[in-house]
Formats: C-alpha cells, structure tokens, sequence
C-alpha cells in the first residue's frame, strides 16, 4: 500500500507550475483548505482580486532554472509541475530534482507507465544527490515523486454521468475500492447489509436531476460521509456505496485487434462465388479420374493447369480428356474475374479498418461524445470498457484519441460541432446521452443547446469550469427543460484535491467524485493521530470529514515477512471492521475523507510539546 501517511512537515511555501486551470483550481485548494502559502508561476502576469491572499503569483514563460530559483524552489516544501505537455513536465522535473534533491514532486503525466517508471527514477537520484551534497543529510522521508493524472482522475465520474448505476473504481498502489452509485429507487435501496454508504446524492425519486450543476446551486446538496441517522432518513434519496475494498488483482492483458477480421475481408455474396469454384474444381478432378483412371493427386494436378491455362492442349488424348480441358479453360475464364474481385474488396476491407467509421444506420439509445483531448480520450476508454455504445465528435483529424477510436472500431464524426448537421450525422437525435467535454465552454454550451432542439429529453453532461457559470447553466436548462437530466462537471475541480493531498505529503490512493464534489481516500498510520489512536472505530468517524474503512492486517509484519524464505503473500485488508474496534498506535488504515476533513484529521498527527503552537493545517472545519 505504500508509505502511510503522516503528520505534516514543517510549513514552507508550495511551488506550483502550470498553464491552465487545473494550477490555479490547486492553487486555490492549498491557500483555502490546506491553510498553505502557494507561489503559483504562470506563463503571464496574474492578479487575484478577492482571491486567497496566501498566493503569490510569478510570471514565468518556462520552467527553467531560472524561474525555478527566482520562484524559490530550494525553501519549498513542494514543488506540482501541471503543465499540459509531458515533456515540458519531465524536463522540469529533472532540473528541480537536480536543484533541490529534498523537494517533493507533484508530476502531472497522461503518460501513466512513462509516469511510474520517472518517479522511481527521481526517487533513486533524490537520494544520491542528497547524498553527495555538500553538508547534506539523507533525503527527507517524505521527498518522493508522486504522478498523477487529472484524465484519469475525473474521466470515470464523466463516464458515469452518461450510464446510470455505473461503478466507480479506485486502483492505486496494488489497492482497489469499488464503489457504485445507486439512484433513488425507494428505502430498499440503501438497506443493504455490509455496505458502507459513502455520499447521499442530490438526486431524490422526485428531482431525479438533483441540485449537482455546481458547488453552489442551492437546494438539496450532496452530503459526504453520512452517519447511519442520516442513511436511514434519506429514503429515496440516491446514494454512492461502498461495495469492496481490497487487492487489485493481476489481470490478464487482453489483446486488441487492430484489423479486419476474416469476415469482413470478403463478402458473403463473393464467398459463396468461392465456394462454387471449389466445387467445381472437386467435380473437375473426381471426373478426370472416372474418365482417365489417373491418380487422384495427378488428376488435381491436371485440372488446375487446365483451369490456370498453362497446360498443354490435349491434342490426340481421349475425348474426354479434351472435353474436361475445354471445362476447366471455361472455368478458369470466370475464376479471374472473381480473383480481381476478391483481392479489391480485400484491400478495400483493409483500408475500412485502418479508416474512421461512420455511425451505422439505425443505431440508437448509444453516447455521443463531443471531443477527443486527452479527456474525451480517457472518458471513451472508459465507456467502452463498460460496454456503452459511443459515437464520438471530434474537428481535429489529428486528435489524440483519433487513434483509440480507430483501435476500438468507434464511430467518429469529424466537424466541427457547433455546424449544422454534425449533431445529425451523430444520430444525437436517437442517442440515450451527450457528453460535451471540448476545452471551449461556450462550445460544450452550444452543442448542448443544439442537441436539446434536436431531442428535448436528451441526457446531457457538459464541462464547464467556471461554477457560477455552471449554476447558472443549470438552472436555466432545467426551467426550460424539467423532464431531463443535466449534469456539469469540471475536471480540475474533480482533479485539484487528489494533487493537493498529494503535495501535502500525504499518500492519496485516490479519489472518487461525488457530483462537483470529491471523496479522498488516503493511507494513515494510527500512531500519533489524536482522532484515530486509542479511539473506537465508531469513535474515530466524523460524519462529513472522516471515516475508517479498512484495517491493514499486515501493518508491522512486513520486516518479518521479508526475512522469511520464499516470497509473501500481500497483506490482507479487513474492511468490515466492527464499530468497538480500538485502534493502536501500530495499526494503519484506509480512510475516506473531504477536502476539509483530511486536512483536520491529519493537522494533530503529532503530539505538539507542551507550549507548541499547532499547525495551521488543523481544526479546520469539516
């Protein structure tokens, strides 16, 4: 499960680099929930009116050394790298580990292997370098590399908008959670034994579109963490549960075919034209050897240099040797044909599969998806691992997920979606969602409005990043449209909580999003933490903050378990935990938290000596 976490470092500033929202939205969560100072570098000058006075902004066009030092990389704590371009990020990356080998790196990667194997290449030169540094220690504990992806962080809650009841899969570190958002179906459906309900929604039986256009759109809210009081008083009201907690298990890697199966190389019409030849040149052969009384293999023989023309006239020979020679030169006339057709139709199958497909007529109840980034790609994977029919939109042939469409045999249309007929030709008029995730939010408004005059009860999930845009988006679209669903997300609001917990040092195993809001799931060991140790497990769960999920078995058995002879099995998580359990100083367990309550569990990590002032991090409300 990897290094547990624990109480924070001594406080120093939080360098983030980057060139989009996702730097801003984590700078904020810093300043806001973390109580941290943020020295935000950004490509141009920068002004916060009425933002958290606790960011101090660099302009700076590249992360090179310079800018890194001016920014002070050397006093950070923490250093996020958020720029969208991997190699600006990895580049970045290796200039800092150089400059500051005790700094902890926070890498924003869509490349995950690529990602894993650069931060266990930092970690290795963090420590060398500490070590030959003039005057230096050993690298700090908590001077690791962490890389995470915001594609990957927010693409299953956007699938998820567009399929009802989907599941909501957390992998990290040989750990999976899975958890599955059930709608308002009655009583019955939050009554299951075993399962710890981790979010009530904002969608009840009679608001099935709930309050979730932003943060902020009023009504009925999301609540994160419920007590049982709660659970048992939201009949009818949609809830995410927990359903497993354990290790990820190794999957088989399965194979894609990337072309044309042997059906669709040729017809059926040219196929059974195939099978007659055969059975003509069968019959061929079975009369050469009634009327020759030659060998079979012989008669095969002749008959294929008949039909191919390249045998020698049967002048002189027996009446009916010329007569099946004149046979198989006939034959043979239709054969080539036939042959040309073959090979044409082939190279045409070919060329279809390594070609964009077109909706198929007659498709319905499918996803159309608006845009192939680097989210619109993650979001079609996950669809299609579902089993949901996609048909994607996308203006730039060269996108990055043109290929993954290709590869999964995925309808495109390429246009731009704002024209007329792009919609159409995506059959949105007869499809069961829209998706609208380009990087425009006045684009993804703008489909969404044409989709709606085209099927007015349309599902429709669009991305939009600013939230008093969202809440006024949403609400005019469900006046206008109160029989359908409307959802609004934004990835670096989904994304920025996972990122900020990881630049705190703490070890974030995930996050799963719950509407505009996100659920975090951390490692903790118990030692030291005034809310966990010596408590119950009852005791320790703040509803709304925090709550145990899981205990790690193996805590403290791993040095034991590595001298044995022969390899060990991975620890066991006991998830089902009885609520008298007294957590001990030596125990580590699964956590999920909010943005506020992580902060607040973790602020008290250690016990402050007698006169020591606490950390800024704690008592922050939940």
């Amino acid at each position: 499960m990897g290094e547990a976490a624990r109480g924070p470092a001594p406080e120093r500033a939080m360098l983030v680099l980057g060139d989009d929202a996702l730097a801003h939205r984590l700078a904020a969560e810093l300043a806001e929930v973390y109580r941290r100072d943020v020295v935000l570098v950004t490509p141009g000058p920068e002004s916060a009116p009425g933002g958290p006075g606790r960011i101090r902004y660099v302009e700076g066009a590249a992360p090179d050394e310079r800018t890194l030092l001016r920014a002070g990389l050397r006093e950070a704590e923490a250093l996020a790298l958020l720029y969208e371009d991997d190699e600006v990020n990895m580049r970045a990356a290796f200039l800092a580990r150089r400059l500051a080998p005790g700094v902890r790196l926070v890498l924003r990667m869509y490349n995950r292997n690529l990602g894993h194997r650069m931060a266990d290449l930092l970690d290795r030169a963090g420590e060398q370098l500490a070590a030959v540094a003039p005057g230096a220690g050993p690298a700090p504990r908590d001077a690791t590399t962490l890389v995470l992806s915001d594609a990957d962080t927010a693409a299953p809650a956007l699938a998820a908008t567009a399929v009802a009841g989907t599941r909501k899969v957390v992998q990290a570190d040989g750990l999976l959670l899975r958890a599955a958002e059930r709608m308002p179906e009655g009583p019955s459906a939050l009554a299951e034994p075993g399962l710890a309900t981790l979010a009530l929604l904002s969608s009840t039986s009679t608001d099935p579109a709930g309050a979730d256009g932003s943060d902020r759109s009023g009504g009925l809210a999301p609540r994160l963490l419920p007590d049982d009081a709660e659970v048992r008083a939201a009949a009818g009201r949609g809830a995410v549960v927990l359903e497993a907690i354990g290790r990820e298990p190794a999957l088989p890697r399965r194979r894609e075919s990337r072309g044309a199966s042997p059906r669709e190389l040729l017809s059926p019409r040219l196929r059974w034209a195939l099978a007659g030849v055969v059975a003509a040149v069968t019959a061929l052969t079975a009369a050469a050897i009634l009327a020759t009384d030659a060998h079979p293999l012989h008669a095969a023989y002749l008959t294929l240099l008949d039909l191919f023309s390249i045998g020698d006239p049967a002048v002189g020979e027996e009446t009916a040797r010329q007569v099946l020679q004149l046979l198989a030169g006939l034959l043979g006339l239709a054969l080539l044909p036939l042959l040309i057709a073959g090979a044409l139709e082939a190279l045409g199958a070919y060329r279809s599969a390594a070609a964009l497909r077109r909706p198929p007529r007659g498709l319905d109840d499918h996803v159309v998806l608006l845009g192939l980034g680097r989210i619109g790609t993650r979001v079609l994977v996950r669809l299609r691992e579902l089993g949901v029919p996609v048909v994607c939109v996308e203006e730039d042939p060269e996108a990055r997920g043109i290929p993954y469409a290709r590869r999964l045999r995925v309808p495109v249309v390429l246009g731009d979606v704002t024209q007329e007929g792009v919609l159409e030709a995506a059959k949105a008029h007869r499809a069961h969602a829209l998706l609208a995730l380009t990087s425009s939010d006045t684009t993804n408004l703008e489909a969404v409005l044409a989709a709606r005059t085209l099927a007015p009860e349309l599902l429709v999930a669009l991305r939009l990043y600013d939230d008093d845009f969202a809440t006024t988006v949403y609400r005019t679209l469900r006046a206008a449209h109160p029989d359908a669903l409307t959802r609004s997300r934004s990835v670096s609001t989904l994304s920025a909580p996972a990122f900020a917990g990881a630049m705190m040092g703490r070890q974030i195993l995930g996050a799963i999003p719950v509407e505009r809001r996100v659920l975090l799931f951390a490692a903790v060991e118990v030692a030291g933490v005034a809310h966990l140790e010596g408590r119950t497990v009852a005791e320790a769960f703040r509803p709304g903050a925090w709550r145990v999920l899981a205990l790690d078995t193996g805590a403290g058995e791993e040095e034991g378990r590595a001298s044995d002879a022969g390899p060990a099995e991975p620890p066991a998580l006991l998830w089902d935990l009885h609520p008298g359990y007294v957590l001990r100083p030596g125990d580590r367990v699964v956590v999920a938290a909010t943005r506020s309550g992580l902060p607040e569990l973790l602020g008290g990590a250690r016990a402050p000596a007698p006169g020591a002032v606490p950390p800024q991090g704690a008592g922050q409300p939940g």
